[in-house]
């Protein structure tokens, strides 16, 4: 079985009915979900669980839900494109698969993409709450 982490974004206010709807949606592994919360905006809470990747319908998520991925090391939460954006950024514009980040530099954040910009967007996170299903 392979794993696929994902985060759904959730307001404060909803995370509880979040979490019952996709568990609903998703058969969640390990029967847990991270809620992280923005630190820049406190009301913002990211709930990131691992499902199994070959149940994924790519075309039908979970509302407001993405597929991401972590370094465990450091606790950062990532996507591709932004992974290839920090790249660029810290690389003068170029795109390398080799090049190195230091991902201590991006301890205990997401990193995201700008749909309409392909800008690059760090949010730093701290552990909310481990949710145990």
């Amino acid at each position: 079985m392979r794993t696929q982490l994902l985060c759904t974004f959730s307001k404060i206010s909803e995370y509880s009915n979040t979490i019952e709807n996709i568990k609903n949606f998703y058969k969640i592994l390990f029967n847990k979900v991270y809620v992280l919360q923005n630190k820049d905006d406190v009301n913002e809470l990211l709930l990131t669980y691992n499902i199994d990747s070959s149940t994924l319908n790519i075309s039908s998520f979970f509302p407001n839900t993405i597929s991401v991925h972590r370094k465990k090391d450091s606790n950062t939460i990532y996507t591709i494109n932004s992974l290839n954006s920090l790249i660029k950024t810290l690389n003068n514009g170029i795109l390398d698969q080799n090049y190195m980040v230091n991902w201590d530099d991006y301890t205990n954040s997401i990193l995201l993409t700008d749909t309409t910009s392909d800008a690059l967007k760090i949010v730093p996170t701290k552990l909310f709450k481990i949710i145990k299903i």
